[in-house]
């Protein structure tokens, strides 16, 4: 109970201030930019909007507990679907903070220019998948639509032709309750992540897993689980990549700082609240098919 309790507590306190970001940043977006203006800053051409999507993380500092409701508000606020999801999936990555952790783990090695380089594309290329989708409500749920009265807002702007606008003081109000409100609506899913994982962590024999990692496939497909199942914000992911690189691959540790951020049990019941079901398969088994593509192939010409 003791490793299980100190697990549980590590993934929550690790991963539950940047969901607070998220969200904060996700109430900003919501009272400070209209929809027209968001359309506005995205280009006109969908493969560079896209592309840009991948990158605003450097912008919003954000890992996979924060970029997704963030995301889910950027695309409710008329952001296109495939910038919005090329964001949720490389956010966590392509971001200041895990730059700089990344380079303190591994240097200027190949390792740390490729795990940017394949985020970027896996999450464009997923990204890109989504052009063909033009019902987003084939997508994404619809929002608060089963929270609890107490926690219940209304998003919309429905202030009457007569009303003056909203003081500075009211909108930063404003703010803070739909942060709050989707705090406490995505943060029960990353409780029961983080559960869930310690769990897994704490019963599941890691030495198990780690003695099936041979071979440059099968290498790349046991640490992209172990991924999943250790659930570790990307902020601090290069370390535990960095315990692994003297026993695994170049791919296989690559697999694990790629795949990991994208997906792993808190992530996955955050998708859950946020996407339809079929649209959550395609972003667990799409990046996971291109890492373990792109992490053998890197095997196999390295070795």
């Amino acid at each position: 109970m003791s490793n299980f309790s100190a697990v549980f507590l590590g993934i929550f306190i690790e991963a539950a201030p940047y969901l607070l970001l998220g969200t904060l940043a996700s109430g900003l977006v919501e009272v400070f930019f209209s929809p027209e203006e968001l359309v506005r800053l995205v280009p006109r051409s969908r493969f560079l909007a896209v592309g840009l999507g991948g990158l605003l993380g450097l912008f919003f500092p954000v890992c996979e507990c924060g970029s997704i409701p963030l995301a889910r508000r950027l695309m409710r606020k008329g952001v296109p679907v495939p910038v919005g999801i090329a964001f949720l999936l490389a956010a966590p990555v392509i971001n200041p903070i895990v730059i700089a952790s990344t380079f303190a783990a591994f240097g200027n090695t190949p390792i740390f220019w490729l795990r940017f380089a394949l985020t970027l594309l896996i999450a464009v290329g997923v990204g890109l998948l989504f052009l063909f989708e033009t019902d987003m409500s084939q997508i994404i749920r619809p929002m608060n639509a089963d929270l609890a009265p107490s926690f219940h807002l209304d998003f919309g702007h429905d202030h009457h032709p007569n009303e003056q606008s909203p003081s500075l003081k009211q909108k930063f109000k404003k703010v803070l309750l739909i942060a709050s409100d989707e705090f406490f609506e995505m943060g029960r899913f990353l409780v029961v992540g983080a559960l869930l994982a310690a769990l897994m962590q704490t019963f599941v024999p890691q030495t198990w897993l780690l003695s099936l990692g041979q071979g440059p496939i099968l290498s790349v497909i046991v640490l992209t689980l172990l991924a999943v199942l250790l659930s570790v914000c990307s902020t601090v992911d290069s370390f535990i990549a960095l315990a692994f690189s003297s026993t695994f691959s170049t791919g296989a540790v690559l697999a694990f700082l790629v795949y990991g951020p994208m997906v792993d049990i808190k992530a996955t019941l955050m998708y859950l609240r946020v996407f339809r079901r079929k649209t959550v398969v395609i972003l667990i088994v799409l990046p996971w098919l291109l890492t373990l593509v792109a992490s053998a192939a890197i095997n196999l010409w390295v070795r």
